[in-house]
């Protein structure tokens, strides 16, 4: 039953990324590539340190999405924070990295890619400890209570 919503959640998710963008700029296409890519690995364990489908950490997710089309990120999500411009949630947008300070850490340690942005929520895929690769949105209070900060790393 899990792994049925688990796809219906990216069926739905890939359907309003493909049909919900007007735009067509290289940025985009782009964005729009390493989240299909992401979404693929939907339904993958947690494996600390893991970069394959067998199973990911959150930022090995991240890093393996992005380097299947030439973008080389730092393995960690904290060394991940430092890349790019830090924007603010207003103006987030798909392909955008979300970053966490989870279980009362002061320092990032949480990453997951922005797939969806509304007027009133952001979504993003990751791998949590728990649930392994999975959809997440930034209105669960564990999530929100969490937020650290975006950053722009697609230009």
């Amino acid at each position: 039953m899990k792994k049925i919503l688990l796809l219906l959640t990216l069926l739905v998710i890939v359907t309003s990324c493909k049909t919900g963008s007007s735009t067509t700029s290289s940025t985009n296409k782009l964005a729009e590539k390493i989240i299909d890519d992401a979404s693929r690995k939907i339904g993958a364990p947690y494996r600390f340190g893991g970069t394959t489908n067998s199973g990911y950490d959150c930022s090995g997710l991240v890093y393996t999405s992005f380097k299947k089309y030439a973008i080389s990120l730092p393995r960690t999500s904290k060394d991940m924070s430092k890349e790019g411009k830090v924007i603010s949630k207003d103006n987030a947008k798909k392909g955008d990295l979300i970053f966490f300070k989870t279980g009362n850490s002061s320092q990032i340690n949480h990453v997951g890619l922005i797939i969806e942005v509304t007027n009133d929520d952001i979504k993003f895929i990751h791998s949590s400890t728990k649930s392994g690769v999975l959809v997440s949105s930034i209105n669960e209070t564990y999530y929100r209570k969490s937020f650290a900060q975006i950053n722009r790393v697609l230009e």
